[in-house]
């Protein structure tokens, strides 16, 4: 009995909670607000998610006029923690200034860091992002910048100031899954210094469960949630899926045998 309540005490205290900036969540997930088919569908997904973080690109919601219904209007922010984000910013000062934009309009001093490099897969431009990461980071930001699976960028990243680091698992909104397993594993041995959170590629509730299996710290998702045909449903597998992973990377699997080996040791059994 002493150790199941060691094990329910460990994952109650670490397994559902992490920092980043010295700001503690209870939920791994972090979810999007992009391509739902209502805002009412985006609440729910949001409430069944588990997520205590929402992303929301600053340069894709209504900011100045009251008149008209805003995305904001269906965030609850006394549940939700918003992380602005620099979605559709192909170089250096567009995102500086769409990340100045989001925190001068009372978003966050927090922000997930977008430049991208190529309209047609919209993977980073790491010279880029590194840059945009030292200047805003300068400015007083938590910078979570999004970036691709190079062990070299998300050091320079580190150096430059960035709270977190965002490795793809796969293009943005492909549904692919993880589909970089070597640099990933490599990525999560090598960075210790700040949480790695999985961002982009996550296709459905398996993909999920995999990244936090590999030890990943945090799982930022959207349009695995919002393009599925049950969005509400995806989005409830999702929570489930980041937690299991997590238990199981804590339990720490058996290792892999290439034979068999009986479940009832042999020994001892009546001959």
């Amino acid at each position: 009995m002493a150790s199941l309540f060691h094990a329910r005490a460990y994952n109650e205290g670490m397994s559902e909670q992490f920092t980043i900036a010295g700001r503690t969540f209870r939920s791994r997930l972090m979810i999007g607000t992009g391509k739902y088919r209502s805002f009412q569908e985006m609440v729910a997904c949001h409430e069944a998610s588990g997520a205590e973080v929402v992303t929301v690109a600053v340069r894709r919601v209504n900011l100045t006029d009251k008149t008209k219904e805003s995305m904001l209007d269906h965030i609850d922010r006394s549940k939700y923690f918003l992380l602005p984000n620099t979605a559709g910013c192909y170089n250096v000062d567009d995102a500086v200034r769409t990340a100045r934009l989001g925190r001068e309009v009372g978003l966050s001093n927090w922000v997930k860091l977008e430049v991208i490099g190529d309209e047609k897969t919209l993977f980073p431009d790491v010279y880029g992002l590194v840059e945009a990461t030292r200047i805003l980071a300068k400015e007083g930001f938590v910078v979570l910048p999004y970036t691709n699976d190079d062990l070299i960028t998300a050091r320079k990243l580190i150096d430059a100031g960035a709270a977190a680091v965002m490795p793809l698992a796969a293009p943005i909104g492909s549904g692919l899954g993880i589909q970089n397993f070597a640099a990933l594993r490599i990525l999560r041995e090598q960075i210790t210094e700040v949480p790695l959170i999985v961002d982009a590629g996550v296709g459905t509730a398996s993909d999920a469960c995999i990244a936090m299996e590999m030890g990943f710290d945090g799982l930022l998702l959207n349009t695995a949630v919002a393009a599925a045909k049950e969005a509400v449903l995806m989005a409830t597998a999702m929570n489930h899926g980041v937690a299991a992973g997590r238990s199981a990377f804590l339990a720490g699997r058996m290792e892999r045998r290439l034979y068999a080996s009986a479940s009832s040791p042999l020994t001892g059994i009546i001959a």
